[in-house]
């Protein structure tokens, strides 16, 4: 991989912010979400904390991709391609709107892998995020790292999805979705919002539906369809690429104590997976 990056286990960074209304409110309106207006004093959705403790490199100091240049933070990987592969979360106190809150990160792990595309390597990044009422959120959130696919390489062997859900909704991913949820979360990475960059330099065809969107759009299905049950955990997985080139569905499955989440592509691939616990 081209270096040894043990040395940057246990490098810490923390960010405050302020659990801004006109965001919460600008976020809940892209999403379509169900709940009503925000306001100071209401809780913050279940993973809408991802639209706060914007990372804030500057233009000079941005790679090719968008992403901020390697080396800061996290370990300068020399692999060209980013994603965001999946996290677990708890969450332990609700975080109000209009409330400061902090956001603790420490690199957890480096590992590196080889799959059936070549080389990879996984970053895992703890964050813990405090607010007025002490611990809010735990998270752990897995980043790989690969190699962009030769020339011809035969594509790569999807899962299929669950074909039954009782709990689905359709959506039709935009540009203009997906731009908004970049500017809101602060995401430079240009597969988001760069049609010609995703598909002329990075092969792609077309823009790619971010990874912590659909997982945000897997917990406002449970959220919707078990209105009043608290959720405290929640973990996921990505396991193919969705674009804006066609529909998706959400959708679950309840069970005694939670619910199995996924995201089935318009081909019926399993595009994420997860698993949500109610407390």
């Amino acid at each position: 991989m081209g270096g040894d990056f043990t040395g940057w286990i246990g490098r810490e960074r923390s960010l405050a912010d302020r659990i801004d209304a006109n965001r919460a409110e600008a976020l809940r309106v892209t999403l379509e979400s169900a709940d009503p207006a925000m306001a100071e004093g209401r809780p913050l959705p279940e993973l809408w904390h991802w639209a706060y403790f914007w990372e804030l490199p500057p233009l000079s100091g941005v790679g090719p991709d968008g992403h901020a240049a390697r080396g800061e933070f996290l370990p300068p990987i020399p692999l060209p391609r980013r994603m965001w592969a999946g996290s677990r979360l708890t969450w332990h106190a609700p975080l109000p709107v209009g409330a400061l809150a902090e956001r603790r990160s420490t690199i957890l792990k480096v590992e590196e892998k080889s799959g059936r595309s070549g080389r990879l390597a996984f970053v895992t990044v703890g964050h813990s995020i405090t607010g007025p009422g002490g611990l809010a959120i735990e998270e752990e959130h897995d980043i790989v790292y690969r190699e962009a696919p030769a020339a011809g390489a035969p594509p790569p062997r999807l899962e299929p999805a669950p074909v039954t859900a009782a709990w689905r909704r359709e959506l039709a991913p935009s540009p203009v979705l997906l731009f908004r949820y970049s500017a809101l979360t602060f995401n430079g990475h240009r597969i988001h919002y760069d049609q010609p960059y995703a598909t002329g330099v990075e092969g792609y065809p077309g823009l790619i539906v971010h990874g912590p969107l659909l997982a945000t759009l897997m917990v406002d299905l449970a959220r919707r369809e078990a209105a009043g049950r608290r959720l405290a955990r929640f973990a996921f997985r990505a396991r193919s690429p969705i674009f804006d080139t066609a529909p998706f569905a959400v959708c679950g499955e309840p069970g005694a104590e939670g619910a199995t989440l996924w995201i089935a592509g318009p081909d019926g691939a399993l595009a994420m997976q997860g698993e949500v616990s109610f407390g």
